[in-house]
């Protein structure tokens, strides 16, 4: 119980007139336009590596075990979308996504389109019932958390595995794999190094550390990792590389922007931490979901199957 008749007294205002403590150095001024990285470079490198080698491990020798890859890595991405989801009171049908995520990828790979298809239909139709025992609360933003759960995960990344089914599917989905990640890290050390002079900000109100610089060291990076992979790995002219590495850079970069948004309405800073230095595995899918059907199409229609 406070006995002062006066009443509790103001806090103490500094002395601006009083030196600075000399035990408590002042904060170092950052050099102008300076960008932070915001992650442990050595160590997201190193994750990356690992993530890009078994990749290469799975794709050279049993190709479909590349399949078991890609859906360890939707599943884990399905759990953070979920639990992400969660956080604003949106249940996704887990069960029904997982498992008609996964009919979808091997009916695919192993009996064709129209089979995949009828499993993605059915998989909708499942989500539907599959929620009614939960009462009308809900239902509607519910069922649309789980048809769009199945269309942003399993359906996109059925393109992946619709560049593994032909005989040259190894290379093509090489060539994908490339193309986003030249489109990354073009972005990532253009954006640190010519952003130093002043950083152009592409779009502040989605993603404050997306710059035209970056997009600039994304679109080089993309095109030149075109013309190679197009000419060295599936014997295509590079001019078809220029436009097909143009075309995944783009679609990188509104994946990315995209999942940006979704974190933002959800406010949420990551998806997930299980990847140290990048965040969740769906930090590492949000570029290569959108740029796989573009990069389907332009091989397909360059680099026809026989």
């Amino acid at each position: 119980m406070d006995t002062d008749p006066a009443g509790p007294q103001p806090a103490p205002q500094p002395d601006p007139a009083k030196p600075a403590d000399p035990a408590k150095p002042a904060d170092p001024a950052k050099p102008a336009g300076r960008v932070s990285t915001g992650r442990n470079l050595p160590v997201a490198i190193g994750v990356g590596a690992a993530l890009g080698g078994l990749v290469i491990l799975t794709l050279l020798t049993v190709k479909a075990t590349f399949l078991i890859y890609v859906g360890a890595a939707l599943a884990i991405a399905l759990s953070e979308l979920a639990g992400a989801l969660a956080k604003r009171d949106i249940r996704v049908p887990v069960i029904p996504v997982a498992a008609g995520g996964a009919a979808i990828l091997t009916c695919l790979y192993w009996l064709g389109v129209q089979d995949a298809l009828a499993a993605l239909a059915l998989t909708v139709l499942v989500i539907f019932a599959w929620r009614l025992p939960g009462g009308a609360s809900g239902y509607v933003k519910d069922v649309m958390a789980g048809v769009f759960a199945v269309i942003y995960l399993p359906f996109l990344a059925s393109f992946v595995v619709a560049m593994l089914v032909p005989a040259d599917g190894p290379r093509r989905v090489l060539t994908f794999v490339i193309l986003t990640v030249c489109s990354d890290i073009g972005g990532y050390f253009a954006g640190i190094t010519l952003g130093r002079g002043g950083r152009h900000l592409m779009a502040p109100a989605i993603s404050p550390k997306k710059t035209w610089e970056g997009f600039a060291g994304s679109v080089v990076a993309g095109v030149i990792g075109g013309a190679l992979c197009l000419t060295l790995l599936l014997h295509g002219h590079a001019w078809q590389g220029v436009l097909t590495g143009a075309a995944a850079v783009l679609a990188a970069i509104l994946g990315d922007l995209v999942e940006s948004m979704i974190k933002r309405d959800l406010d949420i800073k990551d998806m997930g931490t299980l990847l140290p230095g990048h965040g969740g595995v769906l930090e590492r899918l949000d570029s290569l979901l959108a740029a796989a059907p573009v990069v389907w199409l332009l091989l397909f229609v360059f680099v026809p199957v026989h």
